[in-house]
C-alpha cells in the first residue's frame, strides 16, 4: 500500500471491504455502482416514484431520495412498495441531516441510509472557538450516544450506511481543532466510524465531499490513508463533487474530483451532482465509469517511486519562467488549429479574440487562448498577447518569426546543427518512450526549454506523472504543457477524457499549460474550436489555476428546494456571469445552505417558501427576503462589498 492507493504507477482498484446494500454488492471487486437523488417532494409519493423509475431506467443502480423529517422518512415506506409492486427492486437511499429520529425510521424501510456527521448529532453554530481536551472528548461521548441506536437499527436490518462528511458542514468542534480543512473532514468521519466498528457493524460506505475538486480529493486520499494506518483496512467509498452546478462547468469539475481518483484504482461508487433533473446526470456518469470498467488492471509489475511531491496538500511543482510559460505565470492554453490548411481572423473568436473591422481593433475575452498550434504562419497582424506555435521545420523556414516560436520532435531538437529560437522553443517528449538522459541533460541546461508531455497509454495520467516524478529528481525545472489528444466520438465523452487526464495532473501541482486535441474518425471534420477552448479554461478553473470566469456552487435540489433551482440559477448566471473570480453559491434550501457553500463569497439561499437568505461568506447578510426582489438583491450585495462591475458593452 502506497499511501493511499494500490499503485501510483498502474491502474490497480484499492481494494475495499465489501459492503452490501440491498440486491447489489459495493467494494472488493465489484463494478463501480452508479447512483443519483431525486429531486421531487417526498412527500409526492407519485412524483417521487415516476422520477425514481426515470432514473433507474437511465442506469442508476442506486437512488437516494432525501427525509428530512418523521415524515418524510415513514413516506419511504409508500414509495418503496409501489417501486417494488411496480417491478423495480433497486436499493433505494434515505438522506439524512439533521434529524436521527428520521434515519432511525429510515433505516428499517430502505437498504442504506446517508448520514453527515457535521449535522447530525454534532453543533455547528460556530459559537464555542475552542474546546478543551475534556469538552472534546464529551462533545464524542454525546455523538455516541445519540448515534449508537441508529447504528444498531441498521445492523438489526442489514441496511447499509453512509457516513457522508461534506467540507462546508463541518462542526464548530471539529473548525475549533482542525479548522476548515481536509484533514478536519477526515476526522469527522473517522469519529463516526469507530462508533460504528466498536458496535462491531461495518456494512459501511464513506463520503469525502466538497464543491472544489482539490480539498475533495486530498480528502479521500487522506481518509484513505487514516484508515489503513488505524484499521488496517479501507472501507468503500463513495465519490462526488458537491454543488458542482450545471452544464459544462459542472460535468468538468465534476469529472476531475472524481476522475483523478478513479484514475488512482480508488471510488467504488459515484455520483455527479448537477443542477438539472436528476437523470441527466446518470449519461456524465457512465461516461467516467466505462473508462474504468473495460480497463483491465495492469499486470506489469509496479515501479517504485519516491514521492517528489505532496498528495495531500496542494504546491504548484517550482519551475522557471520561459516566456509567459512557467514559474508564477497562470497556466496558459494552447489552442489547436494545426488541422487547418490556413486561419483568417475570423476563426479566432473562437478561442477569445474578436476582430472589429471598421475600428481595426482586437476584443479579447478573459477565457483568450495563449498560443495557436498552427500548420503555416497567419497571414494576418496577430492580436498583441496571441502567440504562434509551429512545428519546427516551418518555424526554420519561415522568415517571419516575430511571436512564433517552434515545436520539436526529440530527434531534431537533439541535433545541435538545427537552429533553435533563441526565446523559446516548446519540445515534444512522448511519454510512452524512454526518455534519453541526453535528452533530460540537454533541456535541463535550456533556459528557452518548454516541455511538452503526452501519452496514448490507457493510464496517461499515471505514465505522465511519472515523467513529473523524474524530473523532479533530477532536478530539471523547465515548464511544461500538458498534451491531451481525444479519440472520443463525442464532445461529451472528450470532455470527459481531457477533464481527467489534464484536471489530474494540475490537482497535484504538475504542469504550466494545456493542449488540448481532438481526432475525429473523419479528418475531414474541423475541430470545435470554441468547445474546446471552453474546456480548457473550464479545467483550469475547476483546478483552481487560472480563475478565468465567475464560479458557480449550485446544489442538485432536492426534495428539500424552495424554489426552481434551475431558473433561477440561469437568472442569477445571467446577470453575474461577467463578474470574473467571484464564487455565486445557489443553495435550495438551509440544508445545504451555510454548510456546503464553504467556498463561496456569496450565498443565495432558500429559506422558506418564496424567501431568500443572502450570505457573505457563511454570515447572514439579508434574511427572509421575498424571492421576486431576491435577484436584484443579490446584485446590490455585490455592489456593497465592491464585487461588482458593470457588464461589458459588446460591440
Amino acid at each position: 500500500m502506497q499511501l493511499y492507493s494500490a499503485s501510483l504507477t498502474n491502474y490497480k482498484r484499492l481494494p475495499t471491504r465489501e459492503v452490501k446494500v440491498g440486491n447489489i454488492y459495493l467494494g472488493a471487486n465489484h463494478p463501480i455502482r452508479i447512483q443519483t437523488m431525486t429531486t421531487t417532494d417526498t412527500m409526492d409519493t407519485q412524483a417521487t416514484v415516476e422520477q425514481t423509475i426515470r432514473c433507474i431506467e437511465a442506469g442508476a443502480e442506486l437512488v437516494r431520495i432525501t427525509a428530512p423529517s418523521k415524515n418524510e422518512a415513514l413516506n419511504l415506506q409508500n414509495i418503496k412498495d409501489e417501486l417494488r409492486k411496480r417491478g423495480y427492486d433497486t436499493p433505494l437511499v434515505a438522506d439524512i441531516h439533521f434529524t436521527p429520529n428520521a434515519a432511525e425510521i429510515a433505516a428499517a424501510i430502505v437498504e442504506k441510509v446517508r448520514v453527515n456527521p457535521g449535522n447530525y448529532v454534532d453543533k455547528k453554530k460556530f459559537e464555542q472557538l475552542e474546546y478543551t481536551d475534556e469538552e472534546y472528548v464529551e462533545e464524542i461521548e454525546r455523538i455516541r450516544e445519540r448515534f449508537t441506536p441508529l447504528v444498531i437499527i441498521c445492523k438489526a436490518h442489514g441496511t447499509a450506511m453512509r457516513i457522508g462528511t461534506n467540507h462546508g458542514s463541518l462542526s464548530d468542534r471539529i473548525m475549533s481543532r482542525y479548522g476548515d480543512t481536509a484533514i478536519g473532514m477526515v476526522e469527522s468521519a473517522m469519529e463516526f466510524l469507530r462508533i460504528a466498528r466498536s458496535e462491531d457493524y461495518h456494512n459501511i460506505i464513506l463520503s469525502m465531499k466538497s464543491s472544489n475538486p482539490q480539498v475533495m480529493v486530498h480528502a479521500y486520499r487522506l481518509l484513505i490513508n487514516h484508515m489503513m494506518n488505524e484499521f488496517g483496512e479501507c472501507y468503500p467509498l463513495h465519490l462526488g463533487v458537491t454543488e458542482a452546478g450545471d452544464g459544462e462547468d459542472g460535468r468538468i469539475k465534476s469529472a476531475i474530483g472524481i476522475g483523478t481518483l478513479l484514475e488512482d484504482g480508488i471510488g467504488d461508487t459515484i455520483r455527479v451532482s448537477l443542477t438539472e433533473d436528476p437523470e441527466f446526470e446518470i449519461p456524465v456518469c457512465k461516461d467516467l465509469v466505462n473508462r474504468y470498467q473495460t480497463q483491465k488492471e495492469i499486470e506489469s509489475a509496479d515501479k517504485p517511486i519516491k514521492l517528489t511531491y505532496d498528495p495531500f496538500n496542494y504546491k504548484r511543482r517550482s519551475t522557471f519562467q520561459v516566456g509567459n510559460i512557467g514559474s508564477n505565470q497562470v497556466p496558459v492554453v494552447i489552442a489547436d488549429y494545426h488541422k487547418s490548411l490556413t486561419i483568417d481572423p475570423a476563426d479566432l473568436e473562437a478561442v477569445g479574440y474578436k476582430y472589429d473591422e471598421k475600428l481595426d481593433k482586437w476584443h479579447i475575452a478573459d477565457a483568450a487562448a495563449d498560443y495557436i498550434y498552427c500548420k503555416t504562419p497567419p497571414l494576418f497582424n496577430l492580436p498583441g498577447t496571441l502567440k504562434v506555435l509551429l512545428d519546427a521545420a516551418i518555424w526554420n523556414n519561415n522568415t517571419l518569426k516575430e511571436n512564433c516560436f517552434p515545436l520539436w520532435n526529440v530527434v531534431d531538437y537533439l541535433d545541435d546543427t538545427l537552429l533553435k529560437s533563441s526565446v523559446m522553443n516548446f519540445v515534444m517528449i512522448d511519454c510512452d518512450s524512454n526518455p534519453s538522459q541526453d535528452l533530460l541533460d540537454k533541456i535541463k541546461s535550456d533556459t528557452t526549454a518548454v516541455i511538452c508531455l503526452s501519452s496514448l497509454k490507457k493510464n496517461a495520467v499515471q505514465t505522465i506523472r511519472l515523467m513529473f516524478v523524474q524530473l523532479m529528481q533530477q532536478q530539471i525545472n523547465n515548464p511544461v504543457i500538458l498534451i491531451s489528444d481525444s479519440m472520443d466520438a463525442s464532445t461529451d465523452s472528450a470532455l470527459i477524457h481531457y477533464a481527467v487526464e489534464t484536471g489530474a495532473l494540475l490537482i497535484d501541482g504538475m504542469g504550466d499549460g494545456i493542449c488540448l486535441g481532438f481526432q475525429y474518425s473523419n479528418p475531414t471534420i474541423p475541430t470545435p474550436s470554441k468547445i474546446i477552448n471552453s474546456i480548457s479554461f473550464g479545467i483550469l478553473q475547476a483546478t483552481r489555476t487560472r480563475i478565468s470566469k465567475t464560479e458557480y456552487i449550485s446544489c442538485p435540489s432536492c426534495g428539500r428546494t424552495l424554489f426552481d433551482l434551475q431558473e433561477t440559477t440561469a437568472k442569477i448566471r445571467a446577470v453575474t456571469n461577467h463578474l470574473k473570480g467571484v464564487k455565486i453559491a445557489i443553495m435550495g434550501c438551509i440544508v445545504n445552505g451555510p454548510g456546503e457553500m464553504a467556498d463561496a463569497d456569496f450565498g443565495y439561499v432558500g429559506s422558506g417558501v418564496g424567501k431568500i437568505t443572502l450570505y457573505k461568506n457563511k454570515e447572514v447578510v439579508k434574511k427572509n427576503i421575498s424571492s421576486e426582489v431576491a435577484v436584484d438583491e443579490l446584485i446590490n450585495l455585490l455592489k456593497e462589498n465592491g464585487a461588482w462591475v458593470d457588464a461589458p458593452i459588446i460591440h
